[in-house]
């Protein structure tokens, strides 16, 4: 039996997710990665489709695929109300196991989510697999140190202060329908020799003025360092080919807190593309 993956996409949260994470600069960055790569492509940790349902009106071919029941749910009704029909699949990464094989797979936002450091390399594993020969990883990857408040919880003396209180108030918005969403996050605990960070967030529904439901969900966010994903991309048979600044063509320097990997599977795909 495998360990548990810890995330908190499901029930209200998948719901905040589909309402309101819809835009961002990964959208438009992968799109252009995923046309100089090759097609078919596959949205791994897909969500609720926001960079996927995009992906579909540009009139690219690429599935979906995430460990949420409730993300793929809403990102196929979603799909559906603009008259599209994605191929969406519900596996953990580190179980993938499709019918195809692709030439490019973009994994935004999902690596290191909930699992285990053996989870991780599997999920790698995995995707070199699910290559064709020559196919692309595009994956990105938030530095430890991307959120200067959160990074802060890895001394000792702010360990001991955690958990974080949930704050009074939190990011209240609404919903197509009229109902209002409020979201909490905070910070429930830090490891920092084994690099994770576990972090709970607490949504409200209210209806007409009033609470009418609330769920509490925690996340094991596992972190990595650029050095430590060029050894498991290595050990998962990858070429890492550029790792650049997040969603920018430029190479990442020191200063950089968003990583992006473009790591190739070895062999000659139909037609090579050029690197950016």
């Amino acid at each position: 039996m495998t360990d548990p993956v810890q995330t908190w996409h499901y029930g209200l949260v998948a719901r905040w997710w589909a309402e309101f994470n819809t835009e961002g600069p990964e959208i438009a960055y992968f799109q252009a990665l995923i046309e100089r790569f090759g097609q078919p492509a596959l949205d791994l940790a897909c969500g609720t489709g926001r960079l996927l349902i995009p992906f579909l009106r540009a009139g690219l071919d690429v599935d979906g695929c995430d460990i949420s029941a409730d993300m793929i749910r809403l990102c196929r009704e979603k799909a559906e109300r603009e008259g599209l029909a994605p191929r969406l699949y519900v596996q953990p990464m580190h179980e993938l196991a499709l019918p195809g094989k692709y030439r490019t797979i973009v994994v935004c936002g999902g690596f290191g989510i909930g699992g285990t450091r053996q989870q991780d390399q599997e999920s790698l594993r995995r995707i070199f697999q699910h290559l064709e020969p020559g196919g692309t990883l595009l994956l990105d990857n938030y530095l430890p140190y991307e959120d200067a408040e959160d990074w802060q919880c890895w001394l000792p003396e702010n360990r001991q202060k955690l958990p974080e209180p949930w704050p009074a108030s939190g990011h209240r918005k609404r919903a197509a329908n009229g109902d209002e969403l409020e979201l909490r996050r905070r910070v429930a605990a830090m490891d920092p020799l084994d690099q994770v960070a576990t972090q709970q967030i607490s949504v409200e529904l209210w209806r007409d003025g009033q609470m009418v439901q609330r769920e509490e969900r925690s996340l094991l966010n596992r972190f990595y360092f650029r050095n430590e994903l060029l050894d498991m991309l290595a050990a998962a048979g990858f070429d890492v080919l550029q790792v650049l600044e997040g969603y920018a063509r430029e190479a990442a320097t020191p200063d950089s807190r968003i990583l992006v990997f473009i790591a190739r599977r070895p062999g000659e795909p139909a037609e090579a593309p050029s690197v950016p």
